[in-house]
């Protein structure tokens, strides 16, 4: 490919990682997203420079990603890398046009959110037992941080000690695009928090001091730890297909939308962006009021 097309993929890199300040996993993606791209154009059209790209060739690589039977959330995600780095490039006068202006995202079908139901939830915090040593109290805690929190994964194995301020009843969390927000937790999830790290100090000689949440080695958790832990005892109280950490994610915002929580207040509490992000949850409730009238309607 063209030397100059090297270069401007590593500029566009630098530029998300330190004026974006996006995640090294996000630059990743994109950077990967972008390899393959330029690698097909090589491949298919030989040596292009930049302003010589095409929507045609942009929308030959689509096809053939969709041949491949690449479903239509994948190549949306392609579609929006592309068109992030093709107006950085615009601003740094590298092309004059930007040939993403008339390539369309594809449809998606949409689909619910799975979440799990109050009664589960209750199920898993009164009645299943956790074992007495220090995975088992570390895994009670971290389903009930992911369920009353709405928190990510990643934002959960982050969490430090200096994250929780017991006198607010309140966990500071850091998100994507290192955008900080406040999150309020009840009396007994900060009566238990307290607990684990008087307990941490206890059990634990040496540990990852400032993390909030460690196993029994007394090392951050790992991404992979916290998911089987969720999956494992989410398959003790409920039957749906997906029990990933992003389930309670759901369930958090689920939950607090049948309930009556605004809107605004439950995007803040995500950490969305945006409002349309938050709004799929709105669906939920508006299936939970047809379920209840259908129940209760004589007429229904």
């Amino acid at each position: 490919m063209p030397t100059t097309i090297p270069k401007a993929l590593q500029h566009f890199v630098e530029y998300l990682k330190f004026q974006k300040r996006y995640s090294q996993h996000t630059i990743i993606s994109y950077q990967t997203d972008l390899v393959a791209f330029f690698d097909f154009i090589e491949l298919t059209f030989g040596n292009t420079a930049l302003p010589d790209i095409k929507a045609t060739f942009i929308r030959t690589w689509l096809a053939k990603l969709k041949e491949g039977g690449m479903e239509a959330k994948s190549i949306n995600r392609k579609i929006s890398t592309l068109k992030s780095f093709f107006k950085y490039q615009l601003k740094e006068e590298s092309i004059t046009v930007s040939p993403m202006g008339t390539v369309v995202s594809l449809k998606l079908n949409k689909r619910l959110p799975q979440f799990v139901e109050k009664e589960d939830i209750n199920t898993l915090f009164s009645h299943v037992e956790f074992p007495d040593d220090w995975q088992g109290k570390t895994d009670r805690i971290l389903l009930q941080l992911l369920y009353n929190t709405g928190i990510r994964q990643a934002e959960l194995v982050s969490l430090k000690e200096n994250q929780v301020d017991a006198y607010k009843n309140s966990i500071k969390v850091l998100g994507k695009g290192n955008k900080e927000r406040i999150i309020p937790v009840s009396n007994e999830l900060m009566s238990f928090l307290k607990d684990y790290v008087a307990e941490k100090r206890k059990v634990f000689e040496k540990y990852d001091a400032d993390i909030l949440l460690i196993n029994e080695k007394g090392k951050k958790l790992y991404p992979k730890y916290v998911y089987n832990a969720v999956k494992k005892y989410l398959t003790k109280i409920t039957t749906i297909s997906k029990k990933s950490p992003h389930v309670l994610r759901h369930t958090f915002a689920t939950h607090l939308m049948n309930n009556g929580a605004d809107l605004n207040a439950v995007k803040e509490l995500l950490g969305h962006s945006s409002l349309a992000a938050t709004q799929i949850y709105t669906h939920n409730s508006i299936e939970k009021l047809k379920d209840i009238h259908k129940k209760a309607h004589p007429k229904a």
